[in-house]
C-alpha cells in the first residue's frame, strides 16, 4: 500500500519507493496509489484518467530496473457500482493489475458522497459508512480492505454507535473472508483530542480489541506517502493485531510473477 506524486498528496515515483524497499530489505512492494476514475470523480485526491497509463508504465519500468524486489501493480479504490465494469474488465483484466485495495475515503448518503475525513461523525453517518464499507466488500473486487477505522478521525467517542457499526463491518469481513487492514499511516500522523483522551485516528484501538471476538484476518502497511515511509510502522501495527489474537492474512498468491 504505497503512493506516488500522482495522487496530489504523495511524493516522487515509483522507482523511488522500489529504491527504498531494496535499501531496507523488503522483497515485495506493492504500488497502489489511488486509482484513477472514468469519470475523473475526486480527481484533487488522485491521478486523473489520463495519467493511467504513465502509471501503468512507471511500474512496468521499474519491474525491469529493480528484478530482486517483486512488484505488484495495484490501486486503492472506492467502490461504485458504476465503477465495476472499470474495476474488474479495465484494471484486473486488460492492465492485469495484480490486486486492488478497497477503501472509503467517501460514502454515500443521502444521495450525496460525503468526505470520511470529518463526514463519520453522526450516528447517521456512521451507518451510511459502515453500510457502504461492506457493500464495496460484497463486490469482491478488493485483496483487502484499508483502514477501516478511518471513522475514528471524525467519530471520536466509542460507544453504542461505533460498536453496531463495527460488529457489521467485522460480521461481513469474517463471512466474506476479506482481510482488514491496520494502517501504519495513521500511527504516524497527528493524535487527536477526544472526550476519551488523547488518541491516534486510526489504528483505533477499541475497534481492533472487539475484532478478537471475530474471524478477523488483517494485514498491515505503512500506507507510504513518500519513500522514506515505504515499512514505517510495519511492527507497531502487527503489534496491534497480534495482541488481540487476530490471524494475519497470507496473501502470498497476489505475488504474480
Amino acid at each position: 500500500h504505497t503512493h506516488t506524486w500522482r495522487c496530489k498528496h504523495a511524493s516522487q515515483d515509483v522507482s523511488a519507493y522500489c529504491q527504498a524497499a531494496v535499501d531496507c530489505g523488503l522483497t515485495v512492494l506493492g504500488i497502489s496509489d489511488h486509482t484513477a476514475l472514468p469519470d475523473n470523480r475526486w480527481s484533487h485526491i488522485r491521478m486523473d484518467i489520463d495519467e493511467l497509463p504513465h502509471y501503468c508504465a512507471a511500474i512496468d519500468q521499474a519491474r525491469k530496473d529493480f528484478d530482486q524486489l517483486k512488484i505488484l501493480k495495484s490501486a486503492e479504490c472506492e467502490y461504485a457500482n458504476e465503477y465495476h465494469s472499470f474495476f474488474q474488465d479495465k484494471l484486473l483484466g486488460e492492465l492485469k493489475f495484480d490486486y486492488l485495495v478497497g477503501a472509503a475515503h467517501f460514502f454515500p448518503m443521502n444521495g450525496e458522497w460525503i468526505g470520511s475525513y470529518g463526514g463519520a461523525d453522526s450516528l447517521q453517518s456512521l451507518k451510511a459508512y459502515s453500510n457502504y464499507f461492506i457493500q464495496s466488500m460484497e463486490s469482491r473486487l478488493f485483496a483487502f480492505m484499508a483502514h477501516p477505522d478511518l471513522f475514528g478521525n471524525s467519530y471520536l467517542t466509542w460507544d453504542e454507535n461505533t460498536i453496531a457499526a463495527s460488529q457489521d463491518i467485522f460480521t461481513a469481513a469474517a463471512e466474506l473472508k476479506i482481510p482488514l487492514e491496520i494502517n501504519g499511516y495513521g500511527l504516524r500522523k497527528p493524535k487527536i483530542d477526544t472526550p476519551q483522551g488523547r488518541r491516534c485516528m486510526y489504528p483505533w484501538i477499541p475497534f481492533w480489541e472487539m475484532a478478537a471476538d471475530y474471524d478477523i484476518l488483517f494485514i498491515v502497511n505503512s500506507d507510504a506517502h513518500k519513500p522514506e515511509d515505504v515499512n514505517a510502522n510495519l511492527e507497531e501495527a502487527a503489534n496491534i493485531g497480534k495482541q488481540n489474537g487476530l490471524t494475519m492474512a497470507d496473501l502470498s498468491h497476489l505475488e504474480q510473477v
